[in-house]
């Protein structure tokens, strides 16, 4: 692609989500448009759509790529307790160093649910270490993150103290223990 005339270099993806994280992290989702993105990068805003299709593929582009900076806590052989409330420690700090980006993904959960691999594997593998049945794996799953999310909301609106958030987790793996001890799983 041929560079703009103000450039003097050609435009590529990585550029353009650099610059769209920049003003996400800045002034919000809200603050993204394609022809401040376009300002930003000093371009024309129709050679953006040579690189993302529209502004909501750019973000979702995006939101795939917050996800993929988390590392989850490996099986260390650590008690499956300590491993759910290090993944959630882990989530909650990427929700808290994109909080902008973290929001859309709260509002959009079709973003959250395209995403594989990252969290949801490891979610996984640590409720089968639990004890959850495979066939509730997903429901769980979905509910615990739920919880999670619901707790950094309140955290963000100041309906929690941010210090109770392991005692909240320790509540949270309390009650999921009780569950999978009562057998209350689907047959």
């Amino acid at each position: 692609m041929a560079a703009g005339p103000r450039r003097g270099v050609p435009l590529t993806r990585e550029e353009i989500y650099a610059a769209a994280w920049r003003l996400i992290d800045a002034g919000g989702v809200e603050a993204l448009s394609m022809r401040k993105l376009a300002a930003e990068l000093t371009v024309n805003p129709m050679s953006l759509y040579h690189h993302v299709e529209n502004k909501t593929a750019l973000l979702h582009e995006l939101c795939l790529r917050v996800g993929e900076q988390m590392a989850p806590p490996p099986d260390d052989g650590s008690p499956w307790q300590e491993q759910l409330l290090a993944l959630g420690r882990v989530y909650r700090e990427l929700a808290h160093a994109h909080p902008a980006l973290w929001r859309y993904v709260f509002n959009h959960p079709e973003v959250m649910s395209a995403q594989q691999g990252g969290l949801w594997e490891a979610l996984d593998r640590i409720l089968l270490l639990a004890g959850v049945p495979e066939h509730d794996l997903r429901t769980i799953a979905e509910i615990l993150s739920a919880f999670v999310s619901g707790f950094i909301v309140s955290e963000a609106t100041g309906g929690v103290r941010p210090d109770t958030f392991d005692q909240a987790t320790a509540l949270l793996i309390g009650g999921l223990e009780a569950h999978i001890r009562a057998g209350r799983t689907s047959a």
